[in-house]
């Protein structure tokens, strides 16, 4: 059955009985204590990912790495990356493996990207957690898609060092709103996780800037909490 799945996941596209690729979401389940057999499954869904296979049954591929991927699917989905077709899911893959290469692929791509695929990359690495050096400049690009994205990211890493790149940050007025956003982010994760005093000068910087009415009460309400 497995055999006849991958089979058609060859041509694969929507519209086709999904069903078919029923033994492919079965093996990965199944293979989740088999080590050797994983490792199988992960070579033949990247065998499709490298092939000439239509974008859905990539699509599909990357789905299952999501789940299943390892540091040995990061080339296959980094190379993918600037495809602006097939970035968005393998990105998705990568946000989800686990080895320090998928997170280093990432960033190496950020140097390199531009456009939408840059702005998906950024989202990617405020996913898993990183990239805050990198991320920071970014606050300042000329294109404010990416600006807008970098503050978002940094407020979803939300760690010391990605509070501290927020605040050194003038943004542009029309992103202000955006950066006490990932600001208000960062303070309340700092606070949740010990760090009340970088948690309190963040909601004392909000408030001094004279923030919309929601990040003041809330600004506020942190500043009592602290």
């Amino acid at each position: 059955m497995l055999e006849q799945a991958f089979e058609a996941l060859k041509t694969y596209d929507y519209g086709v009985d999904r069903h078919v690729l029923d033994p492919i979401d079965e093996a990965a389940v199944n293979t989740r204590k088999d080590p050797a057999a994983r490792k199988d499954l992960e070579s033949r869904l990247l065998a499709v990912l490298q092939s000439s296979a239509p974008r859905d049954a990539r699509d599909y591929a990357c789905r299952q790495l999501h789940t299943i991927g390892t540091a040995a699917s990061v080339p296959a989905l980094e190379a993918l990356l600037a495809n602006p077709d097939l970035s968005h899911m393998a990105r998705y893959a990568l946000e989800r493996i686990p080895a320090r290469e998928a997170g280093q692929a990432l960033e190496r791509q950020l140097r390199k990207l531009n456009g939408n695929v840059k702005i998906g990359v950024i989202s990617s690495l405020g996913t898993r957690g990183q990239g805050v050096s990198l991320l920071k400049p970014l606050l300042q690009d000329s294109d404010e898609a990416v600006a807008r994205a970098a503050a978002i990211a940094l407020g979803r890493i939300a760690s010391v060092d990605a509070n501290k790149a927020l605040a050194s940050a003038k943004p542009r007025p029309a992103l202000a709103d955006v950066f006490a956003d990932a600001s208000m982010a960062c303070a309340e994760k700092l606070l949740s996780t010990g760090h009340a005093k970088e948690a309190k000068a963040t909601y004392q910087r909000l408030l001094k800037n004279n923030p919309p009415e929601l990040i003041r009460l809330a600004a506020e309400r942190g500043l009592k909490a602290c």
